[in-house]
């Protein structure tokens, strides 16, 4: 058992009055949709396997349960081991995504090799190397804070640790897990108190890279293009997003009730996965679809609640770490739900707690095990 420092209080799962009440109601609430949703949209995808209309749902709620023990376990270990693991956390980011890219470990779905095959669920390594980089950078910032701060090579390390993992993610290729990691990096280096000139340079030099990265390939190029008149080419590379806007119009105010979507029988690709939210405005309407973005505006609220709270108290590693993991699901919703919407091109992302997928599932438990203690409640 490691002994309690000043700086890394040891959590307790035993003390409830710890935990940001908020924080836990709404990734509770996310989640119990989140099976709501998998169960509704999955019927047509079940058909297609020939087997039970409740075969995602059930493995869904499987993952869940798998999570919620993973979550409770990562809760129990003190942020002080966090810290000092920091290092083996970034050589399991880097294991991971080397791992999918050996023919016969990964497994290739629609051209994309982003997942590891474990017999009875597939493992998608990006999933694990966000919170790990997450971490490690959260660390390297505590141990280099007035490097940060006063040198321009301070913040420049830990970008090309990124470098060497966005190589990686594009070799699969996973683009969205790529800009959805570099939101939450960027935004924990302007938090650790960067100077704002360094910053602003960052800034420029990654959104030409990301530029290039994205016109680099004709079927990203497609994409970016396809988004803005989908209608214009319906049956082809606009068909998803078609799709997804028929069933925004569908759902009107109050939408067509729970398991009455049409969209999701076959009509909307991936409903269960990526266009979920989708489906939520059908089924729903624009009054529930005001819930969910209610619950995710909550969610992300309070982390930084807990978030700055930490680094009140000077708890600067709780704070990085809280920082990074709502600012990479901050991201993730907001580029899921602009894809939905039409706001953005499509991009293979889950939404959080919603979306059905075992790795994703089980790594929102492990960010909200990680986020979940407010320091405001935990005596020094």
């Amino acid at each position: 058992m490691l002994a309690a420092n000043p700086t890394m209080p040891i959590r307790s799962a035993i003390d409830v009055h710890r935990y940001d009440p908020w924080f836990m109601f709404a990734a509770v609430a996310l989640m119990v949709v989140g099976l709501v949703m998998v169960g509704s949209t999955s019927v047509s995808a079940s058909a297609t396997l020939d087997t039970s209309p409740f075969y995602f749902l059930i493995r869904q709620i499987a993952y869940l349960v798998i999570g919620c023990i993973i979550g409770f376990v990562t809760l129990r270990f003190p942020m002080k081991w966090w810290y000092e693991q920091s290092w083996i956390l970034l050589s399991i980011a880097f294991i991971v995504l080397v791992l999918v890219l050996i023919p016969g470990i990964g497994k290739t779905v629609n051209g994309s090799t982003r997942w590891i095959g474990l017999g009875i669920m597939n493992v998608q390594s990006s999933e694990i190397s966000k919170v790990c980089l997450v971490l490690y950078v959260a660390a390297y910032l505590v141990r280099r804070q007035n490097e940060i701060r006063t040198s321009i090579w301070g913040f420049i390390k830990p970008l090309i640790v990124f470098c060497l993992m966005a190589i990686l993610l594009l070799m699969e290729p996973d683009f969205g897990a790529l800009v959805v990691t570099l939101c939450a990096l960027m935004g924990m280096i302007f938090l650790s108190g960067v100077r704002m000139l360094h910053f602003l340079a960052l800034v420029g030099t990654t959104l030409f890279c990301i530029g290039a990265i994205a016109i680099s390939q004709p079927y990203r190029m497609q994409r970016l293009t396809a988004f803005t008149q989908p209608f214009e080419d319906k049956y082809g590379a606009g068909y998803q997003l078609t799709q997804a806007l028929i069933a925004f119009g569908r759902g009107e105010w109050t939408g067509v009730g729970l398991g009455n979507s049409i969209q999701k029988l076959a009509f909307l690709p991936e409903a269960h996965t990526d266009f979920v939210f989708a489906i939520v405005a059908e089924e729903f309407g624009i009054i529930g679809s005001l819930v969910v973005l209610a619950l995710f505006g909550l969610l992300i609220w309070r982390g930084f609640v807990i978030a700055r709270n930490a680094e009140i108290k000077r708890l600067f590693f709780d704070a990085y770490v809280a920082y990074g993991l709502v600012l990479l699901m901050a991201a993730q919703v907001l580029i899921n739900l602009g894809v939905n919407t039409g706001l953005l091109p499509t991009k293979g992302l889950t939404l959080p707690f919603l979306s059905y997928g075992g790795s994703s599932v089980i790594m929102c438990c492990v960010t909200v095990g990680l986020c979940v203690v407010s320091p405001t409640n935990l005596a020094q």
